[in-house]
């Protein structure tokens, strides 16, 4: 990977992942700081796959205060942080590392975000979901889920006793009458794949369904545009990247209400 090299005396927030072809982050943060006249903070991307350089990532930027996390970092990040909240604890995924010190603490506001965005299009038939994906993002969305008292099932490629999930090819009518929120946890159909879509039978789709998909890019995915052409509620994942990303900036100043 490539490090660019960031100047002297400034505060420096990075968001580490891989690939990071398009990162959100980056360009949030950089009109943030122009937009507020912060002067003393810098944003930066590191593309690494080997989560195992962070540690040399934290030695070569001694000015590095804190970092966002995304694919495919959010869990194994968890044995390089010195302590962690109880949200982070439960769910084994953290998003969002504040440095202080040399010492690494671990959040995770993928949960603020998504509870505040998905909440919005919510109705009182809205009782149980199917969680596409059970990666680190999964991990937030199951969190919420069971903090709004809805009902869930994983859904995934193969077939896991020990996460008791389904597969996309045991989706049956009975099972998409009863489960009417569906959630995409995956990358699919993210730029520049935007043809790719989790393979669920949108035919059975209909207006009591909502469907939420994390990726924010394309603003309508595949995923959302089969749902809504069958009448379902859709949401994309941007309001949440946005909501999350405040909350980082929150934890990494210090001002989070929800800090440990």
């Amino acid at each position: 990977m490539t490090e660019n090299n960031v100047a002297d005396g400034k505060r420096l927030f990075a968001l580490i992942g891989f690939p990071l072809a398009h990162s959100f982050s980056e360009r949030y943060f950089t009109n943030k700081f122009k937009e507020e006249g912060i002067d003393d903070a810098i944003f930066k991307s590191f593309s690494f796959e080997d989560i195992n350089y962070i540690t040399t990532l934290i030695e070569n930027h001694p000015n590095l205060k804190g970092f966002a996390i995304t694919i495919p970092h959010k869990k194994v990040i968890l044995p390089f942080l010195h302590q962690t909240t109880d949200e982070v604890k439960t769910m084994g995924a953290c998003n969002c590392v504040r440095i202080d010190n040399g010492r690494l603490t671990g959040y995770n506001t993928d949960v603020v975000g998504f509870e505040k965005s998905f909440i919005k299009k919510l109705l009182s038939h809205h009782t149980k979901a199917l969680i596409l994906g059970s990666g680190g993002a999964a991990a937030a969305v199951e969190f919420v889920l069971r903090k709004l008292n809805i009902d869930y099932r994983f859904v995934s490629r193969n077939k896991s006793i020990e996460a008791d999930n389904l597969t996309y090819n045991e989706l049956t009518p009975e099972i998409l009458k009863e489960y009417t929120v569906i959630i995409n946890t995956t990358p699919l159909g993210t730029f520049p794949n935007v043809d790719a879509a989790a393979d669920i039978p949108y035919l059975l789709l209909t207006p009591k369904h909502y469907l939420f998909d994390l990726v924010y890019n394309p603003a309508e995915t595949k995923f959302l545009r089969l749902g809504k052409e069958q009448g379902a509620a859709i949401e994309n994942g941007y309001e949440m990247l946005e909501l999350q990303a405040e909350e980082n900036w929150k934890i990494w100043n210090g001002t989070a209400s929800s800090e440990q």
